[in-house]
C-alpha cells in the first residue's frame, strides 16, 4: 500500500479503446505554480484534462482517475506505433512549476514517491522497464516535461525506465537518416522537426546537452539505448 494516497476524483475520463490494460506509463510535470492549482485544473470538467495520479512535492499521491479508465493526459502523441497513447497508458503528473514558472529540481521525497508508485504499477501490470517514458518522448514537437532536471537515472537504477551503459559503444557520428532510424526504433515519432526529437532524447538521456544535434556523446548514448532495448 502506497503511503499518503489521497482520493480526489476527476470527472475527466472515458473508456479505454483498443486494449484491455495499460502498456505504458507517461510521466509529466504539472507546469503550474503549485500543486493545488494543478489539482483544480485536472478536476475541472471544463478543462477536459486529467491524469490517473498527481505526486506532490512532499510525497503525497492523489488518485484522480481509476486505472481501468482512460485519463486525458497525453494529447496528440505517439510511441512505438501507438497514436492513442491515452488508451494505452497510465498518466502521472508530478508537481513542478515547469519551464514557464520557475523549473526546479524534484525533491528526493517526491522522486521516491514516484518510484514507489511506478514500481507498484509495474508489478500490477507486469510491465517491462522500458514502458516508463516522459511526455516529451511521446510529443517531442510540443512538450518538454518532465524535463532535464528529472532523475531518470535514479528511477532506472530501480527498474523504472532504462539507462544506458555507454562504455562499449561507438562514438562515431551519425547521419540524419541513421539518427532517425535509431530514434524510431526506440519509439519516437520522427515525422516532424528531427532536431526537436533529438532534443527530447537528450532531455531524457543527455540532460546537460539540449542542442538538438547528434554530437559524438549523443551518438554513443543513442547506440547504447538501442543496445539496452535489444538485450531486453
Amino acid at each position: 500500500m502506497i503511503p499518503h494516497m489521497i482520493t480526489m476524483s476527476s470527472p475527466n475520463f472515458d473508456a479505454r479503446t483498443g486494449c484491455t490494460a495499460p502498456s505504458l506509463v507517461v510521466l509529466h510535470y504539472t507546469g503550474m505554480k503549485d500543486g493545488a492549482a494543478a489539482l483544480a485544473r485536472l478536476c475541472d470538467r471544463e478543462e477536459k484534462v486529467s491524469a490517473h495520479y498527481v505526486v506532490e512535492e512532499d510525497g503525497r499521491i492523489f488518485a484522480l482517475v481509476d486505472e481501468t479508465m482512460r485519463a486525458w493526459h497525453a494529447g496528440k502523441s505517439f510511441w512505438r506505433g501507438i497514436s492513442d497513447v491515452n488508451s494505452h497508458s497510465i498518466g502521472i503528473e508530478i508537481v513542478n512549476p515547469g519551464h514557464e514558472h520557475g523549473y526546479r529540481t524534484f525533491p528526493d521525497v517526491q522522486m521516491h514517491a514516484v518510484l514507489e508508485l511506478c514500481q507498484q504499477i509495474k508489478t500490477r501490470y507486469e510491465l517491462p522497464s522500458n514502458a516508463f517514458i516522459g511526455h516529451s518522448d511521446i510529443a517531442p514537437q510540443r512538450k518538454e516535461d518532465p524535463g532535464e532536471l528529472f532523475d531518470w537515472k535514479m528511477l532506472a537504477q530501480h527498474g523504472i525506465g532504462i539507462w544506458p551503459d555507454t562504455k562499449t559503444q561507438d562514438a562515431q557520428p551519425l547521419s540524419s537518416a541513421e539518427t532517425q532510424k535509431l530514434l524510431e526504433h526506440i519509439g519516437y515519432d520522427c515525422s516532424g522537426d528531427l532536431a526537436l526529437v533529438i532534443t527530447a532524447f537528450q532531455r531524457h538521456y543527455v540532460p546537460h546537452n539540449l542542442s538538438g544535434v547528434v554530437d559524438k556523446e549523443t551518438a554513443r548514448i543513442l547506440r547504447a539505448v538501442i543496445a539496452v532495448l535489444s538485450a531486453a
